[in-house]
């Protein structure tokens, strides 16, 4: 099940870092790099991002979980965290699909991973997004930007609107 959280509530933020730590620490493994900013999340940061998230429960377990700003009809997705007893479930693929369905009308979604980060940059591109760019952060890190539009016709007219 997927709901929306609020997570300015300490209990939640607790309860998102208790499976934001672990899902980030894959990351950096894979991406051979440690100093990932969601990494030195706390609960009091959490609560203060002013992301909108959005949690998937298996039973009462927050399995995974969503956070995305809304800015000029863009969607940002800033994390898209699964716990890693919960990998390969198709939690990030629902997810996706969930912020699609209850914020389709806007016309894009974007997204940036590690470069090196195979699982989440197979997962963006099998949902449908496109490759922007890459950016080199420093010798050991990447970032590879992604985007999906959603209303096509729409998108055309943002721009000098």
């Amino acid at each position: 099940m997927i709901i929306k959280i609020d997570i300015a509530d300490a209990a939640i933020a607790e309860e998102v870092l208790r499976i934001q730590i672990p899902a980030y620490r894959v990351e950096a493994e894979l991406i051979d790099f440690y100093e990932i900013p969601p990494l030195k999340d706390t609960v009091v940061t959490l609560v203060k991002c002013g992301e909108t998230f959005y949690g998937y429960y298996i039973n009462d377990e927050l399995c995974g979980a969503i956070a995305i700003t809304v800015e000029n009809n863009i969607i940002d997705i800033h994390r898209l965290i699964i716990h890693p007893n919960h990998f390969r479930k198709g939690i990030a693929r629902k997810l996706l699909h969930h912020i699609e369905s209850v914020e389709g009308s806007r016309n894009e979604i974007v997204v940036s991973t590690g470069s090196k980060n195979e699982p989440a940059v197979n997962l963006y591109k099998q949902s449908g997004f496109i490759e922007t760019g890459v950016i080199e952060i420093e010798k050991r890190l990447s970032i590879a930007f992604f985007k999906k539009i959603l209303n096509e016709a729409d998108s055309t007219h943002t721009e000098g609107a």
